[in-house]
């Protein structure tokens, strides 16, 4: 079955006051970095902090009473976990969630406290759907999938009508592809309107599905490696959409997760925005690769729930890769002075100290010395590496960690 525009609209209509129309927003910043004139389309902004809600919420809406009766079951990383747990509470119906064993602490505790139950079952979306698959057979639920279902997509592609009706003379839009739900969907909406506006996906290099499958000419299974954008990290694109996209999209492209990396540490910095690392794809390949000068370009932030743990790392990683945060492990003569010689001489590079660990006891430290490891907060690159001179010169014995 597939979808059309005017299936879109519908679900534009069924979206009451509980799906909020997100915000289009231009952005000065990424302007400059690009090339391209950069809107932003901050779909963070939707309840439970993600697109998935708008078709769990449609599907769910349009249910039988007998088929509300039965209650619903869904298998998800995340995301499509929250908006399907989020509609049912608000139809007061049963729901029961299957997310992998390794998915976010922090998404679990946000689906259960939506009021679902949550099964922990497999390593991936695709072995939990096989369990949720079995949880459906033998309770008689409906299974809510988190992409393949022609109710799901149409609900997706309701962001494509947002973007022509705020932007109608966009020339391109860069939208994250898993298992190909959210770009089907604005697929549909977008090309049925104005075909000469360009639909790129984006993957993640690491778990390149949907685009393996476009190349050979069907639907590829690959195991793909682990990638920090778990919500795009898809081992089967679905059937349906499948059909969709290699009919109608322009070109999926491939990104990296250091490159991923840098577009969400600049989203935080730059623009106050918090984006997980699948929905900051989109962005990071127009900041990595630049591909359209001067057009005016949407990326989609699909998603904003991101573990808490894992957004230390981004920040501390971020400043690393800029240029603005270091690690150096120094050996010293164990006497007093010996440190404060060396602070003196970062203090005069007005490099900021973050950080001091002392360790007498590793094998790598003689006796009478003394290793110390500084983190070390710097403007920049160039003055990451004048400062790297400047000790060099003063005849420090030093090695960069980070």
């Amino acid at each position: 079955m597939t979808i059309s525009y005017d299936d879109v609209v519908n679900a534009q209509k069924t979206q009451d006051s509980v799906i909020r129309k997100t915000s289009l927003t231009f952005s000065d910043t990424f302007t400059k970095i690009t090339g391209s004139m950069v809107y932003l389309k901050n779909e963070f902004e939707q309840k439970t902090g993600s697109f998935k809600l708008r078709g769990a919420y449609y599907k769910i809406k349009t249910l039988s009473e007998e088929e509300k009766r039965n209650g619903v079951v869904a298998a998800s990383a995340g995301n499509h976990a929250q908006g399907v747990a989020f509609a049912s509470a608000l139809e007061k119906i049963k729901c029961v969630i299957v997310m992998p064993k390794n998915a976010s602490p922090a998404k679990i505790a946000a689906t259960k406290a939506y009021g679902a139950t949550v099964v922990l079952a497999g390593k991936n979306y695709d072995e939990s759907w096989i369990k949720a698959q079995g949880i459906a057979k033998t309770t008689g639920a409906t299974i809510i999938h988190a992409f393949d279902d022609p109710q799901i997509i149409a609900a997706q592609g309701v962001i494509g009508l947002e973007i022509m009706e705020q932007l109608p003379d966009v020339d391109e839009v860069y939208v994250p592809i898993g298992g190909g739900g959210l770009v089907a969907g604005i697929l549909t909406a977008i090309k049925d309107k104005n075909p000469n506006v360009k639909i790129i996906g984006v993957q993640s290099k690491l778990s390149p599905s949907m685009k393996n499958s476009l190349d050979s000419g069907n639907i590829q299974t690959i195991d793909g490696g682990f990638t920090i954008a778990d919500g795009i990290s898809v081992k089967t694109p679905g059937k349906q959409t499948f059909e969709i996209i290699k009919n109608k999209i322009d070109e999926i492209v491939l990104v990296d997760d250091d490159e991923i990396i840098n577009a969400m540490f600049l989203l935080m910095e730059r623009s106050k925005s918090v984006v997980e690392p699948a929905g900051a794809a989109g962005l990071a390949y127009l900041i990595s690769k630049k591909p359209s000068p001067g057009k005016k370009v949407v990326p989609i932030l699909c998603g904003g729930n991101i573990d808490m743990y894992l957004l230390g790392q981004i920040v501390a990683k971020g400043l690393s890769t800029m240029g603005r945060m270091m690690k150096i492990f120094i050996l010293l003569k164990d006497k007093p002075g010996a440190l404060k010689e060396v602070v003196d001489e970062l203090a005069s590079f007005n490099a900021n100290i973050v950080e001091v660990v002392h360790d007498r006891l590793s094998s790598s430290v003689r006796a009478g010395t003394t290793g110390v490891t500084l983190s070390l907060e710097t403007e920049d690159q160039n003055h990451m590496d004048k400062l790297i001179q400047h000790l060099k010169e003063k005849n420090i014995e030093f090695k960069v960690l980070t």
